[in-house]
């Protein structure tokens, strides 16, 4: 092909474009002869600030709106304005450490399971992302086929990891088949309670740890490598090394790591709701699938309850949220 014919081909090509180009310009040049600078900033904001109004602020203040209302109605205009009776019912206890003497049991049930769970996940998370990021940021055979492993549970939808998972635990799964071919006693992972609590983690943990790690990772390379260098020089123990150099300029990426897990396990719903359905009984009842149950899938359902319930859950969020960064405040300032 001679090179007048591609230069050709290519004008023939380059032609819509340059035509879609100049359309798009005209408005937008005129755009910001009127408006200025900040016109056009406005511009290209708007369709974000229309997504996140649309989806997040409107939704907010229609769930306030169903928070004070009362009925199984589906429009404001059918429902009754009851004020504060929903969050009087949510919140009326003898003794708030007992759900049994709460007005809403289930409710409570629900908050002290979450409470449980999200101790025990965020935690466990913190330690394994730490370990497998310091793990993977080492000089090991394959190091990135390794980080592409840990990170491939994240890439997958909840529903298809609890599917996985139910698969593997269910009494007559892999892991029981496993065992029995070992010699070992199988486990009813799914139907005892302790067990349950123990898969519902464990599963969680599997599932998001590969996202927790890659955040510390990022942090362990951008501590400059002179530190390790001269702490090696001068013969400090990996220990020490750790505790004085790692974890206190590692500090900021774990905080965004706790904030971030401490949300995702108060919002707990998808893989355990697979996984286990909330049981046995209420073991692994955590408060999203409350709050699911309560306004969409009960026969009694109340979805005023539901609201409230969840403007509860998001005030706490928001209070341990603000909590952890004015520490993070504080502990910058000491």
């Amino acid at each position: 092909m001679s090179f007048a014919l591609a230069n050709t081909i290519g004008a023939v090509f380059a032609a819509p474009v340059r035509w879609l180009a100049a359309s798009i310009d005209a408005p937008l040049r005129l755009w910001q002869r009127l408006t200025g600078k900040g016109g056009m900033i406005a511009f290209f904001l708007m369709p974000n600030i229309i997504v996140f109004g649309t989806f997040v602020i409107i939704p907010l203040f229609i769930n306030f709106a169903y928070s004070v209302t009362g009925g199984n109605e589906l429009f404001l205009t059918d429902r009754s304005f009851v004020g504060t009776q929903h969050f009087d019912r949510l919140l009326t206890c003898d003794n708030h450490f007992d759900p049994s003497s709460c007005r809403d049991d289930l409710f409570w049930t629900a908050v002290w399971n979450t409470a449980r769970f999200v101790v025990v996940q965020v935690t466990t998370i913190a330690i394994v992302a730490m370990g497998t990021a310091l793990i993977l940021n080492s000089k090991i055979p394959a190091r990135g086929f390794w980080r592409a492993v840990f990170f491939f549970p994240v890439l997958l939808s909840p529903v298809v990891v609890g599917l996985i998972w139910r698969w593997i635990l269910q009494r007559q799964g892999l892991l029981n088949f496993v065992m029995i071919e070992m010699d070992l006693t199988p486990v009813n992972w799914l139907i005892e309670r302790d067990w349950a609590f123990v898969a519902a983690v464990g599963v969680s943990v599997w599932a998001h740890v590969g996202f927790y790690a890659l955040i510390l990772l990022a942090g362990l390379q951008a501590i400059p490598r002179d530190l390790y260098e001269a702490a090696e020089m001068d013969g400090t123990r990996p220990a020490r090394v750790f505790f004085r150099i790692t974890l206190p300029l590692l500090w900021p990426n774990l905080l965004v790591v706790i904030v971030l897990a401490l949300i995702r396990a108060v919002q707990i719903f998808d893989e355990v709701y697979v996984l286990t359905g909330g049981g046995p009984g209420t073991s692994t009842l955590y408060l999203t699938q409350y709050i699911y149950e309560i306004g969409f899938a009960s026969i009694l359902r109340n979805p005023g309850l539901a609201s409230a319930a969840s403007l509860m859950m998001g005030g706490v969020l928001i209070v341990l949220t603000l909590g952890q960064l004015g520490l993070q405040r504080w502990r910058d300032r000491a």
